[in-house]
């Protein structure tokens, strides 16, 4: 990644961020054999995954519906993202024998939105 301009951050070693002129970036997401390019231009995420293919043997599974047990759902339209890992901690609480358990409040009140402007910059 480093060879195609891409810098590792020091938050996570797995994750690659590009920065463009203009102030437009990519960012890839690299775990194990799982990959997830984010980006606004399309062009530039194509020329990515075609320098990566020259590399290694990859397949494209379209817009990301799913990873590492996270469930992920847009809406383009309205530029909103949902994450969620329902089904991960369902699986988790199975393995544990505790699927049964009574859930409890959490101390981040349930209409607490998160912004741009909480991000840090």
């Amino acid at each position: 990644m480093t060879d195609n301009g891409y810098h590792k951050t020091q938050a996570d070693h797995c994750v690659f961020v590009k920065k463009f002129e203009g102030g437009d970036f990519l960012i890839l997401l690299l775990y194990v054999d799982n990959m997830l390019i984010v980006g606004r231009d399309h062009m530039k995420i194509r020329v990515l995954k075609k320098a990566l293919s020259r590399s290694f043997s990859m397949k494209d599974m379209g817009p990301a519906k799913q990873i590492l047990g996270m469930h992920i759902v847009r809406d383009r339209t309205k530029k909103l993202l949902w994450l969620s890992q329902e089904k991960y901690v369902t699986k988790v609480l199975q393995r544990f024998g505790m699927e049964s358990v009574k859930p409890v409040g959490s101390t981040l009140p349930t209409n607490y939105k998160l912004s741009k402007e909480q991000c840090p910059r």
